[in-house]
């Protein structure tokens, strides 16, 4: 474990400076990056150095955003990054990507236009067991950030998955995160119908289970999955796709 995460915090320089060309090349030089949204602390070096202060520039070189805890709770952009998988983009107010997004449409970003008069990419990072992060690249001014996002969305998806992916695992997070064992379809069954916010007692009547075999099923299940409590085997199966949105 201790080599791992050696050899990945040897990859993260060759990483950081692929997001910053990455940038470049889309003519949005100012980066912001956060490994995992639900961390307050900022994504830093294995020094604890944050990138920000270290590596990536920002728009305004005076302003220490990553010493702001509450901030991933209140940028527009990342609760768009919490909502989508996919990369988009911001200009002028909207936010947009490859295809029309009910979800983009409703996100809020009359306090970004406001304050910022540039254009923006982002690249959302969806991990198993929970992990949100992102990488953020802006421009001060208008740089045609549609077709930019055209050209290069892809590859700066594709960047910003090895930074954060790679810095989540020299991290080693999640903490104790365990390779749960083969669940079986009863398990998954009792679990869906948990997550759906069914008692023991009614997921036993839907599926012709003992209360009691419920509670077995529901238990192996977080077992297997490393799981204490209800919630937690709900949250982690539904990380790991077990669950689904329906």
């Amino acid at each position: 474990m201790a080599d791992e995460s050696h050899q990945c915090w040897a990859a993260m320089p060759d990483l950081v400076a692929a997001v910053q060309a990455a940038g470049d090349a889309a003519g949005l030089p100012f980066i912001a990056a956060q490994a995992d949204l639900g961390d307050p602390e900022p994504m830093s070096d294995e020094a604890g150095r944050p990138y920000a202060e270290t590596a990536f520039r920002w728009i305004d070189p005076a302003h220490a955003y990553w010493r702001d805890r509450k901030l991933a709770l209140q940028v527009p952009f990342l609760t768009a990054a919490r909502l989508v998988a996919e990369p988009f983009f911001y200009s002028a107010g909207r936010l947009g990507t490859w295809r029309n997004s009910s979800l983009l449409d409703g996100v809020d970003c009359r306090v970004v236009a406001k304050t910022f008069t540039g254009e923006a990419i982002v690249a959302p990072v969806h991990l198993p067991r929970g992990i949100v992060g992102a990488v953020v690249w802006c421009a001060r001014e208008v740089v045609g950030v549609a077709d930019a996002f055209a050209a290069h969305a892809e590859h700066m998806q594709a960047v910003a998955l090895r930074l954060v992916a790679t810095h989540n695992e020299a991290r080693g997070r999640p903490r104790n995160a365990t390779i749960p064992q083969k669940l079986t379809r009863r398990e998954v069954q009792c679990l869906r119908w948990a997550a759906a916010g069914k008692t023991d007692s009614e997921i036993g009547i839907i599926l012709d289970l003992s209360h009691s075999t419920v509670r077995f099923h529901l238990r192996n299940a977080a077992a297997k999955l490393g799981a204490t409590g209800r919630a937690q085997s709900i949250q982690l199966a539904a990380g790991l796709g077990f669950v689904g949105a329906s």
